[in-house]
């Protein structure tokens, strides 16, 4: 894989240090945790990763995320390193607060139940600027996200001294090849490109190489979690639903299908792979490949049920009271795992990968 920098990652020793010095190390047992992109759905991520963050016998390892997936690990690792887990979950609350901020009220409406989405004017103003190339609407590429990351996060010492393993994937433009940056790569240009949907914003340069969304060569990417992770317990953190129960019908929903699947299929794929490699390999025959496939546990925080989710326009809008109320849920369904799910960590996975993905 291509690096972005010649600095060297720190050695294990200085992570486990920070760790301890940080308030890791609890008895419950170590968490891999895949963030899923979405928008202003990653809301609900911050709800879930808030409600993680109270348990102290709770220790993480590695997050790979795309998108507001890589946000969200990146914003969390930057807090546990300020101030262990308070930080960490003072500084998902700083981020997620300024953000909703910068959308007004009068371009989204209520809808059924908890759903909000975009209103008439809204759409109109959506549909409008589709017309336009990010560089036609924006020719001084102005990103108050831009200005956000740099003002939050220290990223030269989170680069020296990151307590977690990080895995932030990004799309090259040119080869379509997925690019994961890790924790000693990371800057503000890497977040945004992570982030990145060419109709929207600019295309990202990080050392002359376009890059957009990495939600389109993985949302999120599970391999590095199972490649570079000790702990085999994966907690997958997913915002856009595995079933669709209602067939499309019109050309707007057929077209948002059609992103949406864009946005998974990858994801979807990958976790097939696990599903069949596993049982394909013979760990008492095999090798170290085979007998870490066998050892992989993995969990996952239900969404299925939640209305916020279910609508794709509604990833567009990042305003406080939404972004807040997905938050409160996903706090619900990270308390809700916490009870049911982390007590089997370690021990066996709690979701049938086979019949989920397989």
């Amino acid at each position: 894989m291509e690096k972005a920098s010649t600095t060297a990652p720190p050695g294990p020793t200085l992570q486990a240090r920070l760790r301890q010095l940080l308030g890791g190390g609890g008895g419950r047992g170590r968490l891999n945790l895949a963030l899923q992109g979405g928008g202003a759905h990653g809301a609900f991520t911050w709800g879930v990763l808030d409600a993680l963050l109270q348990d102290e016998g709770l220790d993480f390892e590695g997050f790979s995320g795309s998108s507001a997936g890589a946000m969200n690990a990146v914003v969390l690792a930057d807090g546990w390193l300020k101030g262990g887990r308070a930080g960490a979950r003072e500084g998902l609350r700083r981020f997620w607060t300024e953000l909703g901020q910068h959308m007004p009220w009068g371009l989204m409406t209520r809808r059924r139940g908890d759903s909000i989405g975009l209103a008439p004017a809204g759409q109109l103003l959506a549909s409008w600027a589709g017309q336009f190339s990010p560089a036609q609407l924006n020719p001084f590429d102005l990103n108050p996200l831009r200005d956000q990351l740099a003002a939050q996060i220290d990223f030269e010492q989170l680069r020296a001294h990151c307590p977690f393993k990080l895995f932030v994937g990004t799309t090259q433009v040119n080869t379509g090849k997925l690019r994961v940056f890790r924790e000693h790569e990371l800057s503000v240009e890497v977040l945004l490109a992570s982030a990145c949907l060419p109709k929207i914003h600019r295309t990202v340069l990080i050392e002359g190489e376009p890059y957009w969304d990495g939600g389109y060569s993985a949302n999120p990417a599970i391999f590095p979690l199972f490649y570079d992770c000790v702990s085999r317990d994966v907690l997958l953190v997913l915002l856009s639903p595995l079933r669709r129960e209602r067939t499309p019908q019109t050309v707007t929903e057929i077209e948002t299908r059609i992103a949406e699947l864009g946005f998974t299929a990858t994801f979807m794929r990958e976790m097939r792979m696990f599903a069949q490699a596993t049982e394909f390999a013979t760990p008492a025959l095999g090798g170290r490949l085979e007998r870490r496939l066998h050892e992989m546990r993995f969990h996952m925080v239900d969404t299925s049920e939640v209305e916020s989710l279910s609508r794709s326009d509604s990833k567009l809008i990042a305003h406080q009271p939404f972004l807040q109320r997905l938050h409160e849920q996903g706090l619900e369904h990270g308390l809700a795992w916490l009870r049911e799910g982390a007590p089997s960590l370690g021990r066996r996975s709690t979701i049938d990968v086979k019949g989920l993905f397989g």
